[in-house]
């Protein structure tokens, strides 16, 4: 192995790996995943066929399903989360608004995505959330990886899903939870710790065991917490519906890299204001949900 001859590094040249030591060492990193792809990937396809087919099937639905109903699910979703008319009839005519300007499909492809992908990150966040406010250990080994999910650029970890998935959906979707998740784990982490100790010695004394406290008192507690990280993954999810579309996600991310590529303004103005608009929807009713949970919360508390 090459030495460092540390008689011509000077202040402005930092110690560096030798140059072959460094070539070896990314061949080795290369070859290893390249043969773990060849080993396992035909198997990891398989495994996640079933969620590809779901995926599949939802969207068809959708984009199937007439645009009056639609309008109708959204407009009873937007009243159930928020309680306000005024969000309903701007749901409704964003919507209709949407479709005018011929984006429908793309619109109801981008719902496919970002639905099912917030519904998995709450399935696989809140239960990790659950574990690290049990135990101070288990959070400290999952922090660094959350920050790790947050920081580091997107491009980085499509390269290898790309490598043991290739290009379609479930890549893509794989990326939008990688990208997503960490809201949902540290706010349901964060909820259930900021819990009052005494309710929860109040339980222990009425003989609750350690599932009914979860279920009964620490959970209904925290939803407020948890509700402001499922807004925030939703919002995660709707960000990365661009970067997705590079490796085959359908939705309107697709033809706002075409715009880009072709310097179309007026497309990827008109489809990159339907991702606001998406965004502002789900924005608004799921934080006026959160505040109505908030309110209901506090005055069960006070009563």
């Amino acid at each position: 192995m090459a030495l460092i001859d540390w008689s011509k590094i000077t202040l402005t040249d930092p110690p560096q790996m030798p140059r072959e030591v460094l070539r070896e060492l990314k061949k080795g990193i290369d070859g290893t995943f390249r043969e773990f792809s060849r080993g396992y990937g035909e198997a990891i396809e398989n495994f996640f066929h079933p969620l590809l087919m779901f995926l599949k099937w939802f969207q068809d639905l959708l984009i199937e399903t007439p645009w009056p109903l639609i309008l109708v699910i959204l407009g009873a979703l937007s009243w159930w989360g928020s309680r306000s008319w005024k969000m309903v009839v701007g749901t409704v005519v964003a919507f209709l608004f949407i479709g005018w300007l011929d984006m429908w499909e793309d619109t109801m492809a981008t719902l496919a995505i970002v639905s099912v992908a917030t519904l998995l990150c709450i399935a696989i966040g809140i239960p990790i959330g659950i574990l690290m406010a049990r135990s101070d250990r288990v959070q400290a080994m999952i922090l660094p990886v959350l920050d790790i999910m947050q920081t580091i650029p997107s491009f980085v970890y499509l390269i290898p899903v790309v490598m043991l998935l290739g290009i379609g959906k479930v890549p893509g979707l794989l990326a939008v939870m990688i990208y997503a998740i960490p809201p949902i784990v540290r706010l349901t982490n964060l909820g259930i710790r900021l819990v009052d100790k005494e309710v929860l010695e109040a339980a222990d004394a009425f003989g609750s065991s350690y599932w009914q406290k979860l279920f009964q008192v620490q959970i209904p507690l925290a939803l407020p917490n948890i509700f402001a990280g499922v807004n925030q993954t939703i919002m995660m999810a709707l960000s990365m519906v661009v970067i997705a579309a590079m490796i085959g996600v359908p939705g309107l991310g697709v033809p706002v890299l075409r715009a880009v590529s072709n310097q179309y303004l007026a497309l990827g103005v008109m489809n990159g204001l339907a991702i606001v608009a998406i965004a502002i929807i789900f924005d608004r009713v799921s934080q006026a949900f959160g505040k109505r949970l908030q309110k209901h919360r506090e005055g069960e508390h006070g009563a």
